[in-house]
């Protein structure tokens, strides 16, 4: 390794300056001693004669002493890597490949710089130059990269492998760094001693020598183990440790004494095996003596002053130690003993047990009484109150529990005694000023109190200086307390009161709206709610209105509106104004007396909403009970509304004749029974009857109650039918009939879905089929009489229906197809449903046969020939065609025209060809839109057609509405298309090309605004074209507003005509100054005076002249201010150029000057009539070793 210091001019001078001033003379800085130069042994004094022994030589003798030493930060090694150690071997070329490629990472990584040469043995020489910890980390690298690896194993006892690793691994850190090599040590969990170095052979060598030493340096240490009575070991180890610290301090020895809290009595010694005896011996000396010497008492002490005879980390325990020398032991906190022993010499235990009693008596505990809901108050904001008292007594600690109408305060008596006062005294004064109230609210409201994020807590909190409590929602507590000033409290309990007795009187309204409007009404990301809950301005804060809105795969249509029942009914009418823009929705006002209202509606609205469900869904709105209103309100489809509306009077008049109502109990299993299959049966009883009756629906708790109401004839009529038809439900009976069984099949499959549908559909009745596989024709039926009677005649009805099933074809060609089915099929399986028909769809044919095909041949004979030909009839259907429909034949028949129906149709509609691509949209966006929105398929014909028709294919009904949608569309393009040709009309200006950069402005500002004002394009000739006028300018827009913008242009024009250009002689030397920093100086000047002001480029012939552009008045104004400016400029400028005289040149200005260089007389040089000094500058004289080389370069020089 070699190190390599550069000596330049500067350092070579602070290396003089260690000189003292009798060995060396200094030129001076004027002429007269500058004549005299050096001597060549004053600049260079020689070295010292060798001493004859360096170590008694108490000074070397000679200038070099006084001489400070320089300090290489740049230092140079070499490393050599032998041809058999190289990693790299078959290159095409030095300096490329991968080789290449490590160098350059490696110094990047490190910093360091490389450069590599190549021996004639085909070894590798790198010289790396750097800092140090830079050329350590680069030779790391190098040995793992470009090196082949070695490894070799070292054994040394495990005990000693942690002195390997040293603390925190720093000295196996330093050992690779320094070996240039990975260290492997075994785990502890692993019982193996082998230690694993990778790297180098050299590297190898020197890690295990390394290894080596440590391992060998450890023999020479010892551990030994002592074993002493614990209650020995505070003597040993002296007060605070002072006494194991000495010894362990004088004999070099490790002691490891356990602490109290580990119970184990043996004592470790860690060093050199004389030392360590000395130590051993020592201890052994101090335990035996104490052993001998000592005696105990012991004394009781309460268990709550153990802690103060303890003190802080055990520091009172210490001092008694200390004073008296002898031991306390406690007895540890999860023991219920009072019991203190005292160990030591006899004469000192009383002066100790007088020091253990002064130390438990010298702290007290005392309590002051204080209401629990003050102490926070007491506590103050961030403890602030508390800080004051425990900063003045830091040794008193305040303790305050929940709950509880007290705090505790410990600490030494005086300090306790002052900061009760102080606690007591602020107490006193909170109890005065301070009061609190608790009230009782439903939890259910208390997030409305707090409001959203608090608002409207805080804000009351704010402005009464209250403390509001509001217990969490999992406590489920109505208490919310307020505590304060007591006029703050009143006022804020008032408010919070009145908060709350408004959200008792909120309520919640359901308003029905179609499922398909809820996206619409709640908007894009929710604006149209917003918009709703906005327009009541208050809402959100103290009542917190919401609407909530099923979830779309609910059937559910209700949208609730919850908050202040004026909002509410507000809100209501705002949807139901968006519903009724939506869809054709019917509302009418019948009138009512409004002292029916409530018997109308029943018992939490049965009684309305039987009949809002009978009719379809409709909503029928009741006016706020006490407003005296009769109007009721029923919305919803025109048919469905009508329908409400007569049942309603009806209901009203016989209520307002004489209402009677009684109340049935049947198994909810018989209700359908009794409804009968499309309300068939109730409906007989009713217009038999005239009694309305009402069944509970799924919401009802009791699911057996049936009200019939009316006039009591009528009810009483119902009431005996109904009681027939539920006693004969309660008659079980076991019937059975017989059914061919080809027909059972269709009864039991799909699980058995018929039998399912027979039994909810009359009383839950049951049917039993035989087992497939028996020939039995006998099906068994068990239920109430009248119900098996119904199941019989029904199943007779499907086996009548099976029997007369018929098939039948209906021909629709296979392209259709698809499009009848409908998404997932859903057209067919609505027509299977209302028809009660099976429908069966040909298998699809993939590829159709030509249409002529050529005469089969069949043995060599053409058809025809020895046999008959086969004629195929030309029109008849194809087989792919035909749709098989299935079921009783005028069923079939209506199946089939419902088919037909669905069969698209296709129309034409003409519209010009010139604006089909706006038609069509931006990549067909338009034409999706306008068959999505009339679910029609719309075919533009190819551009290169130029045909001005467009193919409408759909359903029949939807054909006129896309037809009509097309055609509004073609009116709006063209209307469009007019309104471009007026905004297409252009006009032009002639305006002198010079003054176009300022109608344009700075950055396009003026010319944008024109353009934007006016709403118009205008276009300025391109500079590069010569065959375009230069002083045109072309304006596109409405001609109105080409005209407008024009004018504008001619404004600015002729504005600009009346500008004069006067130049003004400015000295250059303050351009900078005027101008400013990135010319704002000089913007601003020209904003202030409307003026434009042009400074000289650099080379031209007058530096002085500045130009000055604009109205006479501003150009002569501004020339008035910047001439103003250059004379105050201008005498700084004097100034500064007269202080530049007595200044020292800068070392930029001095570098220009030429150096006569470092001049000494009497050199070596000069014997031989060579007066020249050496050139520091010259390679040859003074040749560079170690210099800093920019990493970029390569580090084998340039190719090639």
């Amino acid at each position: 390794m070699s190190s390599v210091a550069v000596l330049t001019q500067e350092s070579f001078a602070e290396h003089r300056s260690g000189l003292t001033q009798q060995q060396v003379k200094v030129a001076a800085l004027n002429s007269e001693e500058e004549n005299d130069p050096p001597t060549y042994k004053d600049a260079f004094p020689p070295l010292p004669e060798k001493a004859a022994c360096l170590e008694t030589a108490q000074e070397p003798a000679g200038a070099w002493s006084k001489i400070r030493p320089i300090k290489a930060s740049v230092i140079t090694q070499v490393f050599h890597v032998p041809l058999e150690e190289r990693k790299y071997k078959d290159m095409n070329q030095f300096g490329e490949g991968e080789q290449a490629k490590i160098c350059l990472d490696i110094m990047q990584k490190t910093g360091a710089h490389l450069e590599l040469s190549l021996a004639k043995d085909q070894g590798l020489s790198i010289m790396v130059s750097g800092k140090l910890e830079a050329v350590m980390k680069a030779r790391k690298e190098i040995v793992a990269r470009l090196q082949t690896q070695a490894s070799a194993t070292v054994a040394i006892p495990k005990e000693h492998h942690r002195f390997v690793i040293g603390k925190n691994g720093e000295k196996l850190q330093d050992l690779e760094l320094k070996t240039a090599t990975k260290i492997q040590i075994p785990r502890p969990d692993d019982p193996s001693n082998q230690i694993k170095i990778t790297g180098t052979k050299e590297g190898i060598e020197k890690a295990r020598h390394e290894i080596l030493l440590i391992s060998a340096e450890q023999d020479k240490r010892a551990v030994e183990r002592l074993d002493v009575d614990k209650v020995y070991h505070p003597f040993i180890a002296g007060p605070f440790n002072k006494l194991v610290s000495e010894i362990m301090q004088e004999t070099g020895t490790r002691i490891n004494i356990p602490p109290p809290s580990v119970n184990k009595t043996e004592i470790v010694f860690t060093g050199e095996k004389e030392q360590l005896a000395q130590a051993v011996a020592r201890i052994k000396k101090i335990y035996e003596e104490k052993k001998k010497k000592t005696t105990t008492i012991a004394v009781e002490v309460k268990k709550s002053q153990h802690k103060y005879v303890i003190g802080p980390k055990g520091n009172s325990l210490q001092e008694i130690l200390e004073k008296t020398g002898v031991s306390v032991e406690i007895p540890p906190t999860d023991s219920s003993s009072e019991t203190v022993i005292l160990r030591g010499e006899p004469e000192k235990l009383g002066q100790a047990l007088t020091e253990v009693y002064a130390k438990a008596n010298s702290f007290t505990v005392s309590s002051v009484s204080a209401p629990s809901w003050l102490h926070r108050f007491i506590i103050g904001k961030k403890g602030q109150n508390l800080a004051k008292i425990t900063q003045q007594m830091p040794k008193v600690h305040i303790e305050f529990t929940e709950g509880e109408d007290k705090i505790t305060l410990e600490g030494p008596t005086e300090d306790v005694n002052v900061a009760q006062e102080q606690i007591e005294v602020m107490v006193k004064d909170l109890i005065n000023r301070m009061d609190y109230v608790e009230i009782n609210v439903d939890h259910k409201f208390h997030r409305h109190l707090i409001g959203k994020n608090g608002a409207n807590i805080n804000r009351i909190k704010d402005q009464y200086k209250v403390s509001v409590r509001i217990p969490p929602d999992n406590e489920k507590s109505n208490l919310i307390r307020i505590e304060g000033d007591p006029q703050g409290v009143h006022q804020a309990k008032k408010e919070l009161l009145e908060l709350a007795s408004r959200m008792e009187n909120e309520r919640t309204k359901d308003l029905i709206i179609e499922q398909r409007f809820h996206r619409t009404i709640i908007g894009q990301k929710g604006e149209r709610i917003r918009e709703i809950r906005d327009k009541f301005p208050e809402i959100r804060e103290e009542s917190n209105t919401k609407i909530d809105l099923p979830a779309e795969n609910s059937n559910s249509e209700t949208i609730i509106i919850t908050g202040k029942r004026a909002n509410c009914e507000a809100a209501r009418h705002r949807i139901l104004s968006i519903q009724k823009e939506l869809a054709d929705i019917t509302e009418v006002e019948v009138s009512i007396p409004s002292k029916l209202h409530n018997s109308l509606i029943g018992a939490k609205g049965r009684f309305i909403r039987s009949i809002m469900e009978e009719c379809g869904g409709v909503h029928i709105h009741f006016p706020t009970e006490g407003s005296g209103s009769d109007t009721v309100t029923i919305r919803g489809p025109a048919q469905d509304v009508e329908k409400a509306k007569k049942q309603l009077l009806h209901l009203a008049e016989e209520k307002q004749t004489k209402s009677y109502t009684v109340d049935l109990r049947a198994k909810p299993e018989y209700h359908k029974f009794l409804i009968g299959k499309g309300g068939g049966n109730i409906r007989k009883v009713r217009d038999n009857t005239g009694a309305r009756i009402i069944f509970p629906t799924s919401e009802d708790k009791d699911q057996e109650l049936i009200t019939i109401m009316g006039t009591e004839g009528a009810v009483k009529e119902a009431q005996k039918e109904l009681e027939a038809l539920i006693k004969n439900l309660d008659n079980v009976v076991e019937d059975s009939m017989v059914v061919d069984p080809k027909h059972h099949r269709h009864f039991v499959i799909r699980r058995g879905q018929v039998l399912r549908e027979i039994a909810d559909e009359y009383g839950g009745v049951m049917v039993s089929f035989p087992r497939s596989g028996t020939q039995s024709d006998k099906v068994t039926l068990k239920g109430a009489k009248d119900c098996v009677e119904a199941a019989k005649k029904r199943i007779l009805e499907i086996i009548e229906d099976l029997e007369a099933q018929v098939t039948i074809e209906c021909t629709i060609p296979q392209k259709f197809h698809r499009s009848i089915m409908g998404p997932k099929g859903s057209r067919i399986q609505q027509i299977t449903r209302d028809y009660g028909v099976q429908i069966k769809f040909p298998d699809r044919e993939e590829n159709p046969a030509p249409a002529t095909e050529p005469a089969m041949q069949e043995n060599g004979e053409e058809n025809g020939e020895g046999k008959e030909a086969k004629e195929t009839d030309p029109t008849s259907p194809k087989k792919c065609d035909i749709i098989i429909i299935s079921g009783r034949r005028e069923k079939c028949e209506a199946a089939k025209e419902a088919l037909q129906a669905l069969v698209p149709v296709t129309t034409e509609v003409e519209v010009p060809f010139d604006l089909h691509r706006y038609i069509i949209g931006q990549k067909g966006s338009g034409i999706r839109k306008m068959m999505d929105e009339f679910e029609v398929n719309i075919q533009v014909p190819a551009p290169e057609l130029r045909s001005d028709v467009i193919s409408i294919t759909g359903l029949a009904t939807n054909l006129d509405r896309a037809k009509a949608g097309l055609l509004e569309r073609v009116k709006e393009l063209q209307a469009e298309q007019e309104d471009r040709a007026l905004r297409s009309f252009k006009l032009t200006v002639t305006v002198d090309p010079k003054y176009h950069p300022k109608i344009i402005g700075r950055k396009g500002a003026v010319i944008t605004q024109i353009r934007t004002e006016h709403e118009v394009n205008i276009q300025f000739p391109d500079k590069d074209d010569e065959n375009q006028s230069q002083d045109q300018i072309t304006i596109t827009g409405y001609e109105k507003n080409t005209e407008a913008a024009r004018d504008a242009i001619m404004k600015i024009v002729g504005e600009l005509e009346q500008m004069v250009s006067e130049d003004v002689m400015l000295d250059h030397r303050v351009h900078a100054r005027i101008i400013g920093a990135r010319g704002k100086a000089i913007r601003k000047i020209m904003d202030e005076f409307k003026v434009d002001i042009r400074f000289p480029q650099s080379g031209a012939s007058d530096p002085n002249c500045v130009t000055v552009t604009g109205l006479p008045d501003n150009v002569e104004e501004a020339i008035d201010h910047i001439l103003n400016l250059e004379e105050e400029y201008l005498a700084d400028v004097v100034d500064n150029e007269a202080m530049q005289v007595y200044m020292k040149p800068s070392a930029h200005e001095e570098s220009k000057a030429p150096s006569k260089g470092f001049v000494v007389r009497d050199a070596p040089w000069a014997a031989g009539n060579n007066e020249k000094a050496p050139d520091m500058s010259s390679s040859e004289d003074f040749p560079s070793f170690g210099a800093q080389v920019t990493p970029k370069t390569l580090p084998w020089g340039p190719k090639r």
